[in-house]
């Protein structure tokens, strides 16, 4: 199976007015071009605004599916909140990496994404906040991720170094003890959303 990064994508932290109240968000990346750095608290010229639930040692990097992007922009259209012929751009979804050819169900806690010049391994599933439904446009968002399971992953970074879109990379299997989907699915269950 083929697996490659499509995009990189880093965002500085800034204010957004989410319900009515200024925020810090830094969920907006934008695709960047070239190697990037990447170093122990994540990718440069990246930066996370609440690092009680972003960033870190263990979430230093996001990684989100590019297969997943279709629905996204179904359920946008839908809600009139964009057109059809506004495709989202990568990094949308708050990732640092749009991978293809990797999706939660075939990732697992303890994996590891090897690069030609460094490795990041799996650490655990992104939960979506009130930030996410403002990025996306309507309130309903974090529920269709709960509900589907397209939550990404983060990944910490094992072995640092740079990365390039259109990279591929390969995918070395951990203890296989805990899955990416049934740890979201557990604690979502427990979440209000």
């Amino acid at each position: 199976m083929s697996r490659s990064v499509e995009s990189i994508n880093v965002a500085l932290a800034r204010e957004m007015e989410i319900n009515g109240r200024a925020v810090m968000t830094a969920i907006g990346k934008r695709s960047v071009s070239g190697p990037v750095g990447v170093r122990a608290l994540g990718l440069a010229g990246d930066e996370q605004a609440d690092l009680s639930v972003h960033g870190g040692l263990s979430k230093a990097v996001y990684a989100y599916p590019v297969e997943h992007y279709p629905f996204w922009q179904t359920v946008r259209a839908q809600a009139k909140v964009s057109l059809w012929d506004e495709p989202l751009p990568s990094g949308f979804m708050g990732e640092n990496l749009t991978l293809s050819g990797l999706l939660e169900t075939q990732v697992w806690v303890g994996d590891r994404l090897r690069f030609a010049d460094c490795e990041l391994a799996v650490s655990e599933p992104r939960f979506p906040c009130f930030k996410f439904n403002a990025a996306m446009g309507f309130n309903q968002a974090a529920k269709l991720m709960a509900a589907n399971a397209w939550c990404g992953f983060y990944l910490a970074v094992r072995k640092p170094g740079s990365l390039r879109a259109g990279e591929a990379f390969e995918l070395i299997p951990g203890p296989r003890e805990v899955g990416i989907t049934e740890l979201f699915k557990s604690k979502m269950s427990r979440a209000k959303l």
